[in-house]
């Protein structure tokens, strides 16, 4: 689906101070358009930008993996290009939406490379995953200039042809924040004597590595009886901040990731977290007590969940949030749309 967010005429670049200065982008975000929860780190990324005065119409791309479904698409999306012509095209993911964006439009194209477009992944079979990661290194050849969400994922590019820049997915400081945990426990109707661990499964449970998760929990109970693994998927946005506050931990155990925005906003909402050391997930955690790192065994992280609880403290993250807020990025990003306009 298409979502335009305004109408108004093309108008010439004419300098950075001014308003004309503004970039028109045409976001291409896969999935669909009425599931909420989907990509939606994209979604606040370009909905933030809108509110700085870039002029934003957003393409979300409603199939990935059927030639027909892509090809009809694609005649979809170059009407889009049509219509809106475009400052820039920014595609907020790899693999085919990339590529399909380097293929639909000659107008500038930045690439945002979010994880599993370049890491491999064990949710889908081997062949698909490595196909998409081709189609992801191709699609760079097309781009005026590539995010990547953490260093690990720039160093897995071929080449770099173009500027590179990292800039994870920031958060929204005015929803992730601290309140009290009773608040958010009576406000979702949970308990308010166990300890519970927030999971993020989203569609993944392969990738986010569930039954290692449950097995940890299960030894974990040795300690504590009355701990809970709080699996969440498909849960609105505006309810993450009280699942988050309502916890008492956050659990990490995927596979790969890139920046785990999960963990921003576990730091934002002084929820601690236990963690495998995947991703740029060591360098978020520097200084933010009581959190652990720990290597993929169920005993440990077991131990480290313990370990963290019977602390019962919340963590010093919010004390760093701003490192981590979504206003930077947002800043960082529109730096790189004004770099692509004409002088």
């Amino acid at each position: 689906m298409l979502h335009d967010s305004e109408n108004a005429t093309h108008t010439a670049w004419s300098g950075p101070n001014s308003a004309a200065a503004m970039p028109r982008v045409l976001a291409v975000i896969p999935g669909d358009e009425n599931d909420r929860s989907s990509m939606v780190f994209a979604r606040r990324q370009m909905s933030s930008l809108e509110k700085r005065g870039v002029k934003v119409r957003t393409f979300f791309l409603s199939s990935r993996t059927s030639p027909s479904e892509v090809f009809r698409e694609l005649r979809r999306f170059r009407q889009a290009v049509k219509q809106f012509d475009p400052d820039i095209v920014h595609a907020h993911y790899g693999t085919m939406t990339a590529l399909f964006c380097a293929m639909g439009s000659a107008h500038p194209l930045v690439i945002s490379f979010r994880g599993s477009d370049l890491n491999p992944t064990s949710d889908i079979g081997f062949l698909r995953s490595l196909v998409g990661r081709l189609f992801s290194q191709v699609s760079v050849l097309r781009a005026k200039h590539v995010i990547c969400v953490s260093q690990q994922l720039q160093d897995r590019l071929w080449a770099r042809p173009c500027p590179t820049s990292i800039i994870f997915d920031g958060v929204d400081l005015s929803l992730f924040k601290p309140i009290p945990q009773l608040e958010a426990r009576r406000k979702l109707g949970w308990s308010l004597d166990s300890k519970l661990v927030f999971f993020n499964l989203g569609g993944r449970p392969a990738g986010k590595r569930l039954s290692l998760a449950e097995s940890a929990i299960d030894h974990a109970r040795s300690a504590i009886p009355d701990i809970d693994l709080v699996p969440v998927s498909k849960v609105a946005p505006e309810q993450i901040p009280l699942y988050m506050n309502g916890c008492d931990c956050l659990l990490l155990t995927s596979d790969w990731e890139g920046s785990p925005t999960v963990v921003k906003e576990a730091i934002a909402c002084n929820l601690p977290v236990v963690s495998v050391d995947v991703g740029d997930v060591k360098e978020l955690l520097a200084g933010v007590e009581p959190s652990r790192i720990v290597p993929p065994d169920p005993k440990v992280i077991g131990e480290a969940i313990i370990d963290v609880l019977k602390t019962g403290a919340r963590s010093n993250g919010s004390t760093r949030a701003g490192d981590v807020s979504e206003e930077n990025t947002t800043s960082r990003v529109l730096s790189i749309y004004q770099s692509l306009m004409p002088a």
